[in-house]
Formats: structure tokens, sequence, C-alpha cells
């Protein structure tokens, strides 16, 4: 059994919530953890610095895609022998799964994984602001089944996939120790959602520090101390990293016909958790 706890979600999802929670539960700290701390805490598995004694003359920018995914498993065994004991978590966007025959995740190394799934409907907003893209060029950037990210300064390329591959792919195999968790119950049912996170992590029995975990990664907090000090991951494409974290923003930012587009081509993995509104359930026919 390996020592990597993935942290998974397809992108603007919810992971960096996740991961505030837990380095909130784990540190214990006194006051809130500061987010600027958050990228040195945990392990991302798209960093170049993994990839660079690979790359020809160190130099990751010159690495096709391909040659990136190829190079997936021997990175993973990197981050695990990086800490031999304990665990070592480590955030992916990557569905799990293939990429040309090539493990998109290096199971052999995998101890397991926390999956936060969010309703497209709010995420392809966040997507749209996070790329900047059109709405309707995100709605078919999360449609689209060869769904990527290109080699830059910051990360290495990355393969997704549509949004329901990749929602299917962390979901529906029945591996035990992978925990899904949906972004709306981590804001309607706090404790029962970000308990689940607790229980696999072994840390659950002390109610009273999750419960103080889950107060001190707040979405308030959270958007406090990036509007007071930054946060390093926010895309220039923004102009915040937390934008407003409620769900049901579609409801007044999408036009029925985007709607239609996105329960149409995601209807499967949509209905699974819930996420089909009460007047698109039936599908169009014709």
């Amino acid at each position: 059994m390996g020592n990597i706890v993935w942290l998974a979600s397809y992108p603007k999802s919810g992971n960096t919530w996740l991961r505030a929670f837990i380095y909130n539960l784990v540190e214990n700290p006194s006051q809130p953890g500061k987010i600027s701390e958050l990228p040195s805490y945990f392990e991302e598995e798209s960093k170049p610095r993994w990839y660079q004694p690979y790359a020809p003359g160190g130099d990751v920018l010159s690495l096709s895609f391909e040659e990136a995914m190829q190079l997936r498993p021997r990175v993973h065994q990197d981050i695990a022998d990086s800490r031999p004991r304990g665990s070592i978590f480590t955030k992916t966007h990557n569905m799990f799964g293939q990429y040309n025959n090539l493990p998109l995740h290096n199971v052999t190394v995998m101890a397991g994984a926390i999956y936060v799934v969010r309703n497209p409907l709010d995420v392809v907003l966040s997507v749209a602001d996070h790329f900047g893209l059109s709405v309707d060029d995100a709605i078919e950037f999360m449609g689209n089944e060869e769904t990527g990210t290109p080699t830059n300064e910051e990360n290495v390329a990355g393969y997704m996939g549509s949004w329901s591959t990749h929602v299917a792919s962390w979901t529906v195999q029945s591996h035990p120790s992978i925990v899904v968790v949906r972004y709306e119950d981590l804001q309607d049912k706090p404790n029962k959602a970000f308990g689940s996170v607790a229980r696999l992590l072994g840390m659950d029995s002390d109610r009273r520090r999750v419960r103080k975990a889950i107060q001190f990664s707040s979405f308030r907090e959270l958007k406090k101390q990036e509007l007071a000090e930054g946060f390093a991951e926010k895309s220039p494409n923004s102009r915040h990293f937390f934008r407003k974290g409620t769900k049901n923003q579609w409801a007044e930012a999408l036009s029925d016909e985007q709607i239609l587009k996105i329960v149409d081509r995601h209807r499967e993995q949509m209905t699974r958790f819930g996420y089909v509104p009460p007047r698109f359930k039936s599908p169009r026919s014709g």
C-alpha cells in the first residue's frame, strides 16, 4: 500500500476548500490556517519541479503532451518517496484512468483519495472565469473528451476529458479508499460531509477539532484572507480566486438553452448526483 492520498476534483469544484479543511484539521492551529501556506503544505502532481529531472536539459516546457503523460508514474513514485513516513496529500485534476494507454495515476503508491464533485451548472461559471472563456466556450470545454491543460511555467500538462468522464472515472468504480463528497453537501451538511473526510484520515473521533477545522476553512474566511493578502493560485484571468462559493448561481446566470446543453451532455452523471433541475429531467425528443 502506498502513501499518496489524492485530493482530486474537476477544476473549480472545491479542491482548495478541501485542502484548507485538511490543513486546519491536521495542524489544529489556534487561528485559521493561512491560505498562503497551502501550496507548500500540499503536493501537486503537476508542478514542474517534479518533471525537471526527466526533461531534456531540465526544460519542462520542451516536453510534449505525450511525454508529460509518460512521466507521471515515475513522478508519482518520486512524490511518494519524498515522504517515506506518513501520508502525503497530493492535489490532482487528472481523471482517474489512462490517456492513450498511459496511466494518469500510479496506483501502486496510492493510499486513498478524496474526490469533490460539484454541479456542472455552477462549475461552468467558475471555469469560464478561471480560464478566461465565455460561458458557451466553457460549456464546450467541459463537454470535450479531449480536454486537457497545456504545460506552462506553473503546471505540467494534464488530461481531464469531459466533466462526465472525469466524474465517472473517480466515482463509478468501488475503490474502498476513495471518499466522494458533493461540494453542495460541504455547504449544507458540513459536519457529515467533512466528517467523512476526517474518517478516511482516521481523525473523526475528536468532533470539536473537526468542527473547528470546518469553521477555520469556511468560504468567508478563505475569501477574507484572499482580499487581505492575495492568493498565489489565482488565475490572471480572474479578479478573485474565491468568487462566490454559493450553489445554484446558474439559476440567474445561464439561459435555458445553455442549461439544456449542459444537461443533455452530462445527464447520466448529473442524475447520479442530483444535479438535474426539475424542469429539465425529461430528455428532449427528436
